[in-house]
C-alpha cells in the first residue's frame, strides 16, 4: 500500500460526529474532550483538502465531501472489526460476557443462566453486572440487556419484555394497625424508592388518582434489588417490574396488595453489535434468552 492513510483516530472521530452530528456526543463516545474531537476533524480536513462539517452556531452538518466520506469509514470499520472479532474468539475459546443492570442479573437472568449452562455447556458466561452504560468495544462486552426504546447508535437490539409496574410488599404489610387495602392506605407506610427517585411512584399515584400520598418521601436505594429486599424485610412498600418479582410472588416473599399496575415506559431488550451478531456463542445467547423471555411467567395477583 503506498497511498498514505489518514490517522485512524482522526477517521473514528469523523464516524462518530458524522454519525452523532455532535462533537460533544462523539467526545463522550471515545472518552475524549469536544475540543479534541474537533482538532482531529480539523487535522482530517486539512489532510484531506475538504472540509467535512458546516458548523453552525448550535449545530454541525455533513458537507457534500462529508456524506460522501461517511458510508465508506463506516463500512471500513466494519470490515476492520469483523476481522479482529474473527480472530479474537481463538484466544478466548468459550467465553461469552454479559453486560446487564444488577436487579435484572439477580431477579430474572442468573436464575434461568442453568438451563443455558445445561444446552450449551461449552460456552462459559461472564455476567458484569453494572447500572451503567458499556463501551462494547473498550469493556469486550458480546452481548448486553438494557432499559430503554430499542434504539443504540450503531447496535442491534431484540425486544425481551415488557413491564407493568405495581406496588409490592411483605405479607406482613396486609396485617397490623394499618393494612394494605387499598391505594391510600399507602399515607401510613414508608415509599421505597430505586434511583430513579420517586418518579416511578409519582406516576404511579397519578395514573390511580390516589390522593395524600407524598411520593418523595422514604428512603433510596442504588437498585430495585436493594428496594426489594428492603419491602421483604418489611421496611416498607417498593414499586417494582413484574419481570423483577415474579419469583419473589411466587414464594410469597413479596404480595401486590393492590390490582393496580402501569405500563413501564421502557422495554427490555437484548443488545449486540450488527457485525457480530451470527458468531455461535452470541448468537446461541440471544436465542435462547429470547425464548426464555417468551415463557416469563406471569406474577400473581
Amino acid at each position: 500500500m503506498t497511498t498514505q492513510l489518514p490517522s485512524l483516530n482522526a477517521l473514528r472521530a469523523f464516524e462518530a460526529a458524522a454519525r452523532h452530528l455532535s462533537f460533544k456526543a462523539a467526545g463522550s463516545e471515545l472518552h475524549v474532550t469536544p475540543g479534541a474531537i474537533s482538532q482531529q476533524i480539523k487535522a482530517l480536513e486539512d489532510e484531506l483538502g475538504v472540509p467535512l462539517f458546516r458548523r453552525l452556531t448550535r449545530a454541525i452538518v455533513l458537507t457534500a465531501h462529508g456524506q460522501a466520506l461517511r458510508p465508506k469509514v463506516v463500512q471500513a470499520f466494519q470490515l476492520l472489526e469483523a476481522a479482529v472479532a474473527a480472530v479474537r474468539p481463538a484466544s478466548r475459546p468459550g467465553v461469552l460476557t454479559v453486560s446487564t443492570f444488577p436487579s435484572f442479573a439477580a431477579k430474572w437472568l442468573v436464575p434461568r443462566l442453568g438451563r443455558f449452562a445445561a444446552s450449551h455447556p461449552s460456552i462459559d458466561v461472564r455476567i458484569s453486572a453494572t447500572p451503567g452504560l458499556v463501551d462494547f468495544r473498550a469493556d469486550e462486552v458480546d452481548l448486553a440487556v438494557r432499559q430503554g426504546r430499542g434504539s443504540w447508535p450503531g447496535l442491534e437490539s431484540v425486544l425481551l419484555l415488557h413491564a407493568e409496574l405495581f406496588p409490592v410488599a411483605s405479607p406482613a404489610l396486609l396485617e397490623g394497625a394499618h393494612p394494605l387495602r387499598e391505594p391510600a392506605d399507602l399515607r401510613h407506610h414508608t415509599l421505597l424508592h430505586s434511583n430513579r427517585g420517586d418518579a416511578e411512584w409519582r406516576l404511579w399515584l397519578g395514573a390511580h388518582q390516589v390522593q395524600g400520598v407524598d411520593p418523595t418521601r422514604g428512603p433510596r436505594f442504588s437498585d430495585d434489588a436493594l428496594a426489594l429486599e428492603a419491602a421483604m424485610e418489611g421496611q416498607g412498600v417498593a414499586i417494582s417490574r413484574d419481570i423483577l418479582v415474579a419469583g419473589d410472588l411466587a414464594a410469597g416473599r413479596l404480595v401486590r396488595p393492590f390490582p393496580q399496575q402501569m405500563p413501564d415506559w421502557f422495554g427490555c431488550y437484548v443488545v449486540y453489535r450488527p457485525e457480530r451478531a451470527e458468531e455461535p456463542h452470541i448468537a446461541a445467547f440471544r436465542e435462547w434468552i429470547v425464548e426464555e423471555a417468551r415463557r416469563q411467567p406471569l406474577p400473581r395477583r
